[in-house]
């Protein structure tokens, strides 16, 4: 059942990004090669997670689009990217840690930009009564996370920085619901867990947060796009213009998050001050970036660990999937040329 809103003033505060009116001016309009091109007949298939970018877009007053949006929920990256290698999505997104699989795999993948997203809802937690008040002292512990995920990697980053390893506690790993429940029987002892589910854990069972994924994690969450859209001439310039309008709702979301954080709990039914308490212990602001050398340097630095960890079955290498082609998109002007 939801978690009811509790009170204090400290919910309802808004914590301003600094972007005003100057600073999405700068963005323009949508793409020249979208404005200049019919685009009538094109149809984007765009995966969305619950809350996220459907009401996003819609919220933010960037729906009206010269092209046909078909949203197809799928609340993982992984199911993102098997939509999109079998041909059935153009446009997707997640985390680094499927993107990884999908370069182990070579699967019909491209990564076209990263979103810049909270990692203070990335945690390590300690039950309330637990003899633990550092990543230390996990040695011997019952610890739940969820694998091959980014709480899998944060985790063993943590323990590394500590002095341990995975074979120095107990590792559990479980989905994030069971995980929840595990975590209020007293079955575990601490958990490494992102999204709403830690939050609940804190606000409900009173666990206490040892380390938060900033500092551990890039902060890059990778869009995934179907090669042949990338390759077809107004797909393209549809997906620029996607990506330009994605980007201003991201910035205006920063300014005006509590517009936001009511469209997204008529999705998902969690309270708006739950919401807004998430936003108010954010990393960083949202964003919407171009790929670049930083960029694949750090999903390297992932598959490499995963790799050492015995997570993936071999190397993986990053780079060929990652597609600099929209990096017009994120100019002055946002302008991008299509493909020829």
């Amino acid at each position: 059942m939801p978690l009811p809103t509790t009170s204090g003033t400290h919910r309802r505060t808004l914590l301003r990004a600094g972007l005003g009116a100057a600073t999405l001016a700068t963005l323009g309009a949508p793409a020249v090669a979208a404005g200049a091109t019919d685009l009538s007949k094109v149809t984007l298939r765009i995966g969305t997670y619950k809350g996220l970018w459907r009401p996003l877009i819609a919220a933010s007053g960037q729906g009206q689009t010269p092209y046909r949006i078909e949203w197809r929920e799928l609340n993982n990256g992984v199911l993102h990217i098997e939509a999109i290698n079998g041909d059935a999505l153009d446009l997707g997104s997640g985390s680094e840690i499927p993107a990884l699989f999908a370069a182990r795999q070579k699967a019909q993948v491209r990564f076209i930009a990263v979103t810049r997203e909270d990692l203070n809802n990335q945690v390590t937690l300690a039950r309330k009564d637990a003899p633990i008040t550092r990543i230390a002292d996990l040695r011997g512990k019952r610890v739940g996370y969820v694998r091959a995920t980014t709480s899998h990697y944060f985790l063993s980053r943590q323990l590394a920085e500590a002095g341990l390893s995975f074979a120095d506690i107990t590792p559990v790993s479980l989905t994030p619901a069971d995980g929840l429940s595990a975590f209020d029987r007293g079955d575990l002892d601490a958990w490494a867990i992102y999204g709403y589910n830690g939050q609940l854990a804190r606000l409900r069972y009173g666990a206490r947060v040892l380390k938060t994924g900033d500092g551990y994690l890039s902060g890059n969450f990778p869009i995934y796009a179907n090669p042949r859209s990338v390759q077809d001439r107004l797909k393209h310039a549809a997906i620029s213009d996607y990506l330009q309008r994605l980007r201003r709702a991201y910035l205006w979301a920063n300014g005006n998050y509590l517009a936001y954080a009511r469209a997204q709990s008529e999705e998902t039914r969690v309270p708006v001050g739950d919401l807004i308490e998430l936003w108010n212990n954010r990393s960083t602001d949202y964003d919407l970036r171009a790929v670049d050398d930083g960029v694949v340097k750090g999903h390297q630095a992932v598959a490499d660990t995963f790799l050492k960890l015995g997570v993936l079955d071999g190397p993986a290498q990053v780079a060929p999937l990652w597609d600099r082609s929209f990096s017009g998109a994120f100019g002055a002007r946002g302008a991008v040329q299509p493909p020829a």
